[in-house]
């Protein structure tokens, strides 16, 4: 697998056929993709976001790192979806009229009986709701700056921010995450927003969790 996700191979899909198409062949195999797909305006063939999501929910796969390419073209980065991964309200959504449209494939279900098993299926329910952990909470309620801006966020950030939280693999990230929150909060910026060209110290790219 590529060491960072700026190596992954690119596929300019003009239509929700086409990327279907390369799903079907590569989905077991692939790493990842950089989707490559016409803007609206492009007067192209255009491959909407919610299509390209669909479809690949369909084989088990989940986007996350956009790119802008040019005026008339972005990309954003597909790969499979790691079993833990969290699952959004939206994309739950989409699975249902998934499942009525008859689109979903074996891989697909599979990932959703996984993630039923092992609790990635409710992990974000708390999210959701917008529910602040405690220890976050804690943090917040000892800096009346940080709490007044973060409590005004909008509710996609809160949750952007509260997700970035949740998928911490250890405790220290965890802790530094919050530590992070609340020390940009209390200069009223938010944390875990998408910054193209940068990097973090550790030098992969930084952006804002997606729905998952």
């Amino acid at each position: 697998m590529p060491n960072s996700l700026h190596q992954l191979a690119e596929f300019h899909a003009h239509t929700r056929a086409e990327w279907r198409a390369w799903l079907q062949e590569n989905y077991a195999t692939s790493p990842g993709i950089w989707l490559i797909t016409n803007k609206k305006d492009s007067g192209k063939s255009h491959l909407s976001y919610a299509e390209a999501v669909e479809e690949a929910l369909c084989f088990g796969w989940i986007d996350s790192l956009p790119r802008k390419l040019d005026e008339l073209r972005t990309a954003l980065v597909f790969t499979p979806r790691k079993p833990k991964s969290g699952w959004s309200k939206v994309n739950k959504l989409r699975i249902e009229t998934l499942l009525e449209q008859g689109l979903m494939t074996q891989a697909g279900l599979e990932k959703i009986e996984i993630a039923k098993q092992n609790g990635a299926w409710t992990l974000l329910d708390e999210i959701e709701k917008l529910t602040v952990p405690a220890d976050l909470q804690a943090a917040l309620d000892a800096n009346p700056a940080a709490l007044k801006h973060f409590s005004a966020f909008g509710n996609s950030v809160k949750k952007g921010i509260l997700q970035w939280i949740q998928t911490a693999k250890r405790p220290e990230t965890r802790q530094k995450r919050i530590g992070e929150t609340v020390s940009l909060a209390a200069k009223n910026e938010k944390a875990n927003q998408y910054q193209p060209g940068l990097t973090s110290s550790s030098g992969s790219p930084t952006f804002r969790t997606p729905s998952e």
